[in-house]
């Protein structure tokens, strides 16, 4: 595919504007852009509207804004970006081909895409669902991979508001990979990176089993309620096994993630070193994506103070997770540094 260099490009073009590549212009709808859409005139080095967003193309049109795309002339505004990143956010792998997205759009997408497919899982907890949550997973694994440090943009996005499931378990993802990354350093292989990834984000998909007067309760849950919600780990392991993802990622980390170094945990009651690395790993993730989100009975902890709590907490959490996330938070890890 042919595309105009970026030298040829004046900055102020691509401050402003979306260079839209063939994949993703053949992902929106054929006669009716869903934005507008700008073609590059490029002996004065200046973009011209080239038609407004809902107007219909003719089929002459529709021709040439594909041979404009080829071209790399082909453009659609900044300012149209939340149209650009909902379009992007059902189409997940659009954004491992489109260079033009800053590296903090393509993870607020990728966190986007995320939680809507995992909303749509907990509702209906089956295959044909999970594949397509596994999909987008698995594009944002790649997205990572290839650069590794990009799960700081992650860590700067974690969810801090009111509390919400889906929000809940994104954070978990986004602090688990941290932590992997974090302690296996060049050690960690992708096999368990990828696995971790899908464990981490359904880990508590169990929950989507207990009744929804408990879930969504809004104040403090009494004894006979509470009782109700250890079972949610081997119900989420049993739901894994009927998807077939019982490998060690997914039975260690959904169902250890509530284990306590102490043995004050469930379901096993485990202790110490019978808790696996990555049981202990998401027992940090887990509690602290529970701890910065607030409750109608319970205000969110900052980050910094959450993970402060874990890493004081000897008796139940993995200082070998935890003091890495406090540390992290303390030496602002995760602050955008200027010119960033």
């Amino acid at each position: 595919m042919k595309k105009v260099k970026k030298s040829t490009i004046p900055d102020n073009i691509s401050e402003e504007y979306y260079q839209i590549n063939q994949a993703i212009l053949a992902s929106f709808p054929k006669y009716r852009p869903p934005l507008d859409l700008f073609r590059l005139k490029e002996e004065i080095g200046q973009l011209q509207v080239y038609s407004k967003k809902g107007t219909r193309l003719t089929n002459e049109q529709v021709e040439e804004i594909h041979a404009l795309c080829a071209e790399g002339d082909l453009f659609v505004s900044r300012a149209d970006h939340p149209i650009y990143s909902q379009h992007i956010v059902k189409q997940l792998d659009l954004v491992l081909v489109d260079q033009d997205l800053k590296d903090g759009e393509v993870a607020d997408i990728i966190l986007r895409a995320l939680g809507m497919r995992l909303a749509d899982f907990f509702e209906q907890p089956v295959k044909a669902v999970f594949d397509l949550l596994h999909t987008d997973v698995m594009v944002a694994s790649e997205y990572i991979w290839q650069d590794r440090h990009r799960l700081k943009l992650f860590m700067r996005r974690l969810y801090t508001g009111e509390y919400s499931f889906i929000q809940q378990a994104c954070n978990a993802f986004t602090a688990g990979l941290w932590l992997l990354d974090a302690t296996q350093g060049e050690e960690l292989r992708r096999r368990e990176f990828d696995r971790s990834a899908v464990a981490l984000l359904i880990h508590d998909v169990g929950m989507s089993k207990i009744p929804t007067f408990i879930t969504g309760k809004t104040m403090p849950l009494k004894q006979d309620e509470k009782d109700k919600i250890p079972p949610h780990t081997v119900l989420g392991a049993k739901i894994a096994l009927k998807l077939e993802l019982m490998n060690d990622e997914f039975k260690q980390i959904i169902l250890e993630h509530h284990e306590r170094i102490d043995g004050s945990g469930y379901p096993q009651k485990l202790k110490g070193e019978q808790i696996s690395r990555l049981g202990r790993l998401a027992a940090v993730a887990d509690s602290f994506a529970s701890m910065i989100q607030s409750r109608p009975y319970a205000p969110a902890k900052s980050p910094q103070d959450a993970s402060r709590e874990l890493s004081n907490d000897k008796a139940h959490y993995d200082q070998r997770f935890s003091v890495p996330l406090m540390t992290a938070f303390a030496t602002n890890a995760f602050s955008v540094k200027p010119g960033a």
